[in-house]
C-alpha cells in the first residue's frame, strides 16, 4: 500500500577515508546499515533536521555541508525522498542512539562487508562518496 510520501535527511561524513554508518533499529531496514538520518519535522529547516538526526543517532555534532544527492526509498507502508548532505564533524567517537543500535566507521572494504541497505552501495558509488572514501580527502564544504 502506498503513503504520502515523507521528507528526510541524511548525513554523508567521512573522516578519514571513512564513511560513518548506522545500524537501523526499527523498520524499515531494521538490523541493516544505512547514513544516519530521518524524517524532517514540521516547520523544522533541513540543515537542523540533520544535525539532530546526526546528534540523536550517532552523538556527533556537525556542520551541515553541501547536498550529496537525493534518494526515493519505496517499500510496504513507506515512501521516503531523502535529502542527503555531507556533514563535517570533530574527532569524537560515534555512540548509537535513538533509531540506531550501533554505529561504526567504515572503509570500502569495511563497506562490502556489512549489511547495507538495499540500494545504498551503488548510490554511493553514483554520488562519488567511495571516489571520496578512496581518495582520503576532506569532506567538500559549502563555498
Amino acid at each position: 500500500m502506498a503513503t504520502q510520501p515523507q521528507l528526510a535527511v541524511g548525513a554523508v561524513v567521512v573522516r578519514a577515508g571513512r564513511l560513518l554508518v548506522v545500524r537501523r533499529r526499527n523498520p524499515p531496514a531494521a538490523g541493516r546499515w544505512s547514513l544516519p538520518g530521518g524524517r524532517v519535522g514540521a516547520g523544522e529547516p533541513l540543515e537542523v533536521a540533520v544535525r539532530r538526526e546526526l546528534a540523536e543517532e550517532t552523538g556527533l555534532a556537525g556542520r551541515v555541508g553541501p547536498l550529496c544527492g537525493v534518494v526515493e526509498h519505496m517499500g510496504a507502508g513507506h515512501h521516503f525522498v531523502i535529502l542527503d548532505y555531507w556533514v563535517n564533524v570533530g574527532h569524537a567517537p560515534a555512540r548509537p542512539g535513538g533509531d540506531a543500535d550501533g554505529a561504526c566507521w567504515a572503509d570500502r572494504g569495511g563497506l562490502a562487508s556489512l549489511a547495507l541497505i538495499e540500494g545504498l552501495w551503488p548510490w554511493l558509488v553514483d554520488h562519488g562518496v567511495v571516489a571520496h572514501l578512496a581518495a582520503n580527502t576532506a569532506t567538500p564544504r559549502r563555498p
